[in-house]
């Protein structure tokens, strides 16, 4: 049997290091104004708790995706706080959090501590220079709340300078603009995986992308 050191080690190194194979937002410069409005976007101030459009939604939609994230994140207490997290981070954004779920499921695989090979971290692979441009130095973007921030305000940013094309906007946040590849795989994950009848969104530009 291997010392505990050495299987804590492992475990470290399996937490720590997962790799994720996702593209990489691309660092552009940003006016002041700019700056200003997205670092007032995901300023760290304390999460309440989502918003549903009724207690009876509330149940039915944390169940329903829990029960399609089990396998994911197999603790319950974790898996709800992360969909909650999810859903108040879409919904502050003006996102569907099917979309986010779907958009998590393509970057990451549900992986906290995902890493891709341009350094993109946690589960909605943000780029460490968002934090330079937006955030601060103590923010740090494995933290679930700290990254779901970050990615949808992310996402909400490229969807408005895209005039509500998503095609483009995911396009953008894979880095791959132009390419299909990435804007599809999200559709379909959020389709096919995500999908929740029930749900109503607040911004109807987030209905699905555009096909070129």
């Amino acid at each position: 049997m291997q010392p505990i050191r050495f299987r804590l080690a492992a475990l470290f190194a399996a937490l720590f290091c997962s790799v994720a194979h996702a593209g990489a937002q691309r660092e552009e410069a940003l006016s002041a104004s700019v700056q200003a409005a997205l670092h007032g976007a995901i300023s760290d101030r304390v999460a309440p708790e989502p918003r549903f459009p009724s207690p009876a939604e509330r149940i039915n939609w944390l169940s329903e995706m829990s029960q399609r994230l089990v396998t994911r994140i197999p603790d319950t207490g974790e898996r709800i706080d992360f969909l909650k997290t999810v859903y108040y981070e879409a919904q502050r954004a003006g996102l569907d959090p099917q979309l986010v779920l779907g958009l998590i499921q393509v970057e990451s695989g549900f992986k906290k501590y995902a890493v891709s090979n341009a350094s993109a971290r946690g589960y909605m692979q943000v780029m460490p220079f968002w934090v330079r441009q937006i955030g601060s130095p103590d923010q740090n973007l494995f933290h679930l709340r700290t990254n779901l921030r970050y990615g949808c305000t992310i996402l909400r940013y490229y969807l408005d300078i895209e005039k509500g094309d998503l095609y483009r906007a995911l396009g953008r946040y894979n880095g791959s603009l132009g390419r299909p590849e990435y804007p599809n795989l999200v559709r379909a994950a959020w389709e096919k995986q995500w999908a929740f009848a029930p749900l109503r969104i607040a911004r109807q530009e987030t209905t699905g992308p555009t096909q070129n």
